[in-house]
């Protein structure tokens, strides 16, 4: 019997920034018998049946360690072939003394730019760590493995974005925080517009600390007629959301490969990003280098320089890349190769 462990924060397909964990636990329910789920929260009944669900959300932090414990323990029998720990180092650090004597690996699942103390013990002691690409790990490691994204395709649909008249709908999504570069996405627009190329663009985010909150109230200063900053899109409009807009804009730090970069991809939606690491997605007039103004600029004038049918075929090509590298499917069979190798 295939028994593996999967260790997230949340399992809600609704939730911004952790709806992608949901997705993963249904594509590896597909190829195990049981995935055994822990968490701190989640919404009943939308796991495959094959999924047993401990929720160990608690007040306190020794609260939520003294429930991890019992969960992991009544996880060992029969043993499982390995634990996953999605997104969060701490679960791979008290993981791993409890499960690597008994010969079950501990995978450490990460994706961002920023290392910590925890991170470099948790990579310490994690079997294999997996991440999007080489880049999206910020630590050097002869542990990381590059297996691509963890998209569900399902969700995201190959939309149909309009006509091709202008204006050019420019969309950047994610948490107003400084990180995301949205200030030079900002005054590219204004400098295309000032060359006479009808440009639109639409922010959209969270703001959860205090640093994204002091952000957002400075983005709104910038606003305009042409610069709307709006609330965050609900998860389950996102699919219409890149129906109706143009051109994805994405100036996040390297090493921080967005999945919401992947998501437009797969609903067929032109993107211009910085990161170097989106070489394996997207080609040169796609990419430009972070905070260059200028650089986004030109990929905006590229972009409504493109007719309706053009934008479309470069759509289908970004949701063949993702559907090929990136989807939920191969993301599982791929963690799976290197949790039955670790």
């Amino acid at each position: 019997m295939r028994r593996i462990v999967f260790v997230t924060q949340q399992i809600d397909p609704e939730h911004p920034n952790l709806a992608a964990a949901t997705a993963m636990v249904r594509a590896l329910a597909e190829r195990v018998d049981e995935v055994i789920v822990i968490c701190l929260r989640a919404v009943p009944g939308v796991l495959p049946g094959n999924c047993t669900v401990h929720v160990i959300g608690a007040r306190r932090r020794w609260q939520r360690g003294l429930r991890y414990g019992w969960a992991l323990a009544r996880s060992l029998r029969p043993r499982p072939i390995g634990l996953i720990a999605h997104m969060s180092p701490i679960y791979a650090v008290l993981a791993a003394p409890l499960l690597r004597p008994l010969g079950v690996p501990v995978v450490l699942w990460f994706t961002h730019w920023k290392p910590s103390r925890l991170l470099r013990l948790s990579e310490r002691l994690s079997n294999r760590v997996v991440s999007v690409a080489r880049g999206s790990f910020p630590l050097p490691s002869r542990k990381v493995i590059p297996i691509g994204h963890g998209i569900d395709m399902s969700q995201f649909p190959c939309q149909d974005h309009g006509d091709g008249k202008p204006p050019l709908r420019a969309l950047a999504l994610g948490r107003t925080s400084p990180a995301k570069g949205l200030e030079a996405i900002v005054k590219a627009v204004l400098i295309v517009r000032e060359r006479g190329v009808d440009v639109e663009l639409e922010i959209r985010g969270p703001s959860e600390t205090r640093e994204e909150r002091q952000h957002l109230e400075y983005l709104k200063q910038l606003a305009s007629d042409a610069i709307r900053v709006e609330p965050p899109v609900p998860r389950t409009r996102l699919p219409d959301t890149f129906a109706q807009t143009d051109v994805l804009v994405n100036n996040t730090a390297e090493g921080s490969l967005d999945k919401v970069v992947f998501e437009a991809c797969a609903s067929c939606l032109p993107v211009l990003a910085s990161n170097p690491s989106f070489v394996v997605l997207l080609e040169e007039e796609l990419r430009f280098d972070r905070n260059d103004v200028d650089g986004i600029a030109r990929g905006l004038e590229w972009m409504a320089a493109r007719s309706a049918d053009e934008r479309r075929e470069l759509g289908a090509d970004l949701r063949r890349r993702v559907e090929a590298d990136h989807s939920s499917t191969t993301w599982a069979a791929r963690i799976l190769e290197v949790v039955e190798s670790a």
